[in-house]
């Protein structure tokens, strides 16, 4: 049965809030914005997104108890929830991005951070992925693993947006779609072990795989 540890959860995060899918939103702002704005709010967006990361990664048990919902539970929506946006991900499907005619707010930084947030720096999969990682050992150490990945993931966003900000305005999208379903195929994977383990969980028997 799958079991998180430092590496999946690195791999599952990279998947669900990594370059791939977070270059993809940036290069969309990148067409109203400088350089250096599009710099200024991948920096804020990123610290943001690190800290909520952060305060999942170690308040799991505590958020889970106060909504009354049980692991196997949070296993088996999580699992669903990885599945289909996998598969639509995998068909070029993007779930969550902003409509095109929402008005623009006045500040660029704000409007911007408004723009990224379900995207990338309050990611419903990203916030799913954090508790069942975070969830799946006991142990601050190990929330400490899980917090750290995805703080990690958060800066390896930074770093190619940094890079690459020259270059988002004439970086053709091709290139990071393709990346992106190829990741949305593994993705998928994790949802349904995730999805067979919450089960596991409940009760159900199921046949062990070799």
């Amino acid at each position: 049965m799958f079991v998180f540890n430092l590496s999946s959860a690195f791999i599952t995060f990279f998947a669900v809030v990594g370059p791939p899918k977070t270059l993809l939103a940036f290069a969309r702002l990148a067409t109203t914005r400088s350089t250096r704005e599009l710099r200024r709010l991948a920096a804020w967006s990123t610290v943001i997104s690190a800290v909520i990361g952060l305060v999942l990664g170690f308040s799991a048990d505590q958020v889970t108890s106060l909504f009354h919902i049980s692991d196997q539970s949070l296993q088996l929506a999580g699992g669903l929830i990885f599945f289909v946006y996998a598969v639509a991900l995998v068909f070029g499907v993007h779930l969550g991005g902003e409509a095109e005619e929402d008005e623009h707010l006045p500040n660029p930084l704000v409007d911007g951070i408004r723009e990224l947030l379900l995207p990338y720096i309050a990611s419903p999969l990203a916030v799913t992925a954090v508790l069942v990682a975070s969830l799946n050992r006991d142990g601050l150490a190990w929330k400490a693993t899980v917090a750290g990945a995805y703080a990690a993931v958060t800066v390896i966003n930074y770093v190619c947006v940094a890079l690459l900000a020259p270059l988002m305005r004439r970086t053709h999208r091709t290139s990071l779609e393709v990346l992106s379903r190829l990741l949305g195929l593994l993705l998928a994977a994790v949802g349904v072990e995730l999805f067979l383990e919450g089960l596991a969980g409940l009760g159900v028997p199921l046949p062990s795989a070799h």
